[in-house]
Protein backbone atom coordinates (compact mmCIF):
# COMPACT_ATOMS: atom_id res chain seq x y z
CA UNK A 1 0.00 0.00 0.00
CA UNK A 2 1.41 3.68 -1.12
CA UNK A 3 1.62 6.00 1.41
CA UNK A 4 -0.45 9.40 1.39
CA UNK A 5 2.64 11.40 1.55
CA UNK A 6 4.04 9.19 -1.60
CA UNK A 7 1.12 9.18 -3.52
CA UNK A 8 0.96 13.75 -3.67
CA UNK A 9 4.50 13.37 -4.39
CA UNK A 10 4.15 11.31 -7.16
CA UNK A 11 1.53 12.77 -8.47
CA UNK A 12 3.22 15.86 -8.03
CA UNK A 13 5.90 15.09 -10.01
CA UNK A 14 3.59 13.57 -13.09
CA UNK A 15 2.21 16.90 -12.73
CA UNK A 16 5.50 18.43 -13.58
CA UNK A 17 6.95 16.68 -16.03
CA UNK A 18 3.58 17.02 -17.96
CA UNK A 19 4.32 20.68 -17.39
CA UNK A 20 7.80 20.42 -18.97
CA UNK A 21 6.61 17.87 -21.78
CA UNK A 22 4.42 20.23 -22.68
CA UNK A 23 6.89 23.48 -22.63
CA UNK A 24 9.10 21.11 -24.80
CA UNK A 25 6.28 20.40 -26.98
CA UNK A 26 5.52 24.44 -27.45
CA UNK A 27 9.12 25.12 -28.46
CA UNK A 28 9.22 22.46 -31.44
CA UNK A 29 8.70 23.80 -34.54
CA UNK A 30 5.94 22.68 -36.55
CA UNK A 31 6.36 21.70 -40.05
CA UNK A 32 7.42 24.11 -42.25
CA UNK A 33 6.11 24.91 -45.43
CA UNK A 34 8.38 25.07 -48.63
CA UNK A 35 7.35 25.29 -52.14
CA UNK A 36 9.55 23.72 -54.90
CA UNK A 37 9.56 24.04 -58.29
CA UNK A 38 11.07 21.20 -60.77
CA UNK A 39 11.16 19.54 -63.51
CA UNK A 40 8.63 16.66 -64.07
CA UNK A 41 11.73 14.45 -65.23
CA UNK A 42 14.18 15.11 -62.96
CA UNK A 43 15.22 12.17 -60.26
CA UNK A 44 17.69 14.22 -58.43
CA UNK A 45 15.27 17.26 -57.85
CA UNK A 46 12.31 14.47 -56.72
CA UNK A 47 15.24 12.95 -54.43
CA UNK A 48 15.50 15.99 -52.64
CA UNK A 49 11.70 16.74 -51.93
CA UNK A 50 11.84 13.66 -50.10
CA UNK A 51 14.32 14.54 -48.18
CA UNK A 52 13.24 17.74 -47.39
CA UNK A 53 9.64 16.13 -46.39
CA UNK A 54 11.11 13.45 -44.39
CA UNK A 55 13.26 16.08 -42.21
CA UNK A 56 10.19 18.07 -40.75
CA UNK A 57 9.17 20.41 -44.53
CA UNK A 58 6.27 20.34 -46.15
CA UNK A 59 6.69 20.88 -49.46
CA UNK A 60 4.35 22.15 -52.72
CA UNK A 61 5.70 21.05 -55.49
CA UNK A 62 5.00 22.69 -58.85
CA UNK A 63 6.81 20.90 -62.05
CA UNK A 64 7.52 23.24 -64.74
CA UNK A 65 9.74 23.00 -67.46
CA UNK A 66 10.57 26.40 -68.00
CA UNK A 67 13.28 26.39 -64.75
CA UNK A 68 15.05 29.47 -66.30
CA UNK A 69 12.05 31.58 -66.66
CA UNK A 70 10.87 31.21 -62.48
CA UNK A 71 14.54 31.58 -61.32
CA UNK A 72 14.65 35.02 -63.96
CA UNK A 73 11.35 35.80 -62.16
CA UNK A 74 13.20 35.23 -58.68
CA UNK A 75 15.63 37.04 -59.54
CA UNK A 76 18.28 34.21 -58.96
CA UNK A 77 21.57 34.89 -59.86
CA UNK A 78 22.81 32.36 -63.17
CA UNK A 79 26.23 32.09 -61.20
CA UNK A 80 24.64 30.34 -58.28
CA UNK A 81 21.64 28.21 -60.32
CA UNK A 82 21.44 24.78 -59.75
CA UNK A 83 18.05 22.07 -61.23
CA UNK A 84 15.56 23.07 -58.83
CA UNK A 85 14.50 26.34 -56.73
CA UNK A 86 12.45 26.12 -53.74
CA UNK A 87 10.82 28.87 -51.46
CA UNK A 88 11.01 28.75 -47.96
CA UNK A 89 9.08 31.99 -45.84
CA UNK A 90 10.57 34.85 -47.60
CA UNK A 91 13.90 33.03 -48.95
CA UNK A 92 14.84 31.18 -52.35
CA UNK A 93 16.73 27.55 -51.62
CA UNK A 94 18.46 26.77 -54.77
CA UNK A 95 19.57 23.53 -55.57
CA UNK A 96 20.57 20.64 -53.29
CA UNK A 97 20.97 22.52 -50.11
CA UNK A 98 21.01 20.71 -46.84
CA UNK A 99 18.16 21.46 -44.60
CA UNK A 100 20.31 22.09 -41.74
CA UNK A 101 21.39 25.22 -43.50
CA UNK A 102 17.76 25.97 -44.52
CA UNK A 103 16.91 26.01 -40.92
CA UNK A 104 20.00 27.59 -39.70
CA UNK A 105 18.74 30.27 -42.86
CA UNK A 106 15.11 30.40 -41.21
CA UNK A 107 16.55 30.74 -37.20
CA UNK A 108 19.19 33.68 -38.25
CA UNK A 109 17.23 35.21 -41.45
CA UNK A 110 20.15 36.80 -42.62
CA UNK A 111 19.70 40.06 -45.32
CA UNK A 112 19.96 37.60 -48.10
CA UNK A 113 17.39 36.59 -50.80
CA UNK A 114 18.59 32.95 -50.35
CA UNK A 115 21.23 30.36 -50.11
CA UNK A 116 22.03 28.40 -52.93
CA UNK A 117 23.87 24.97 -54.07
CA UNK A 118 25.47 26.04 -56.75
CA UNK A 119 25.23 23.43 -60.01
CA UNK A 120 24.77 19.80 -58.67
CA UNK A 121 27.02 18.70 -56.27
CA UNK A 122 27.30 15.16 -55.78
CA UNK A 123 27.88 14.73 -52.36
CA UNK A 124 24.52 16.69 -51.49
CA UNK A 125 21.12 15.45 -50.65
CA UNK A 126 19.03 14.07 -53.45
CA UNK A 127 22.10 13.49 -55.59
CA UNK A 128 24.91 11.58 -53.27
CA UNK A 129 25.51 7.97 -54.30
CA UNK A 130 25.55 5.36 -51.61
CA UNK A 131 29.78 4.34 -51.15
CA UNK A 132 29.89 7.15 -53.50
CA UNK A 133 33.28 9.15 -52.01
CA UNK A 134 32.19 12.72 -50.59
CA UNK A 135 32.98 15.55 -52.59
CA UNK A 136 33.22 18.70 -50.25
CA UNK A 137 30.78 21.62 -51.49
CA UNK A 138 29.58 24.99 -50.48
CA UNK A 139 26.57 26.63 -50.01
CA UNK A 140 26.51 30.10 -51.06
CA UNK A 141 24.17 33.04 -49.58
CA UNK A 142 22.72 35.49 -52.51
CA UNK A 143 21.33 38.66 -53.25
CA UNK A 144 19.41 39.24 -56.19
CA UNK A 145 22.57 41.43 -57.18
CA UNK A 146 24.80 38.59 -57.59
CA UNK A 147 26.87 39.24 -54.52
CA UNK A 148 27.83 35.94 -53.00
CA UNK A 149 29.66 34.51 -49.77
CA UNK A 150 29.77 31.38 -48.08
CA UNK A 151 27.10 30.07 -46.10
CA UNK A 152 27.98 26.54 -45.16
CA UNK A 153 30.34 24.26 -46.25
CA UNK A 154 30.16 20.37 -46.31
Amino acid sequence: MISRRDFVSQAAGLALSSIGAAQLLARVPSTTAITVYKSASCGCCGKWVDYVRANGFAPSVHDDENMDAIKDDMGVPKAVRSCHTAVVGKYIVEGHVPVEDIRRLLQDRPAVAGIAAPGMPQSGPGMAVPGAPVEPYEVLAFSTDGHTAVFARH
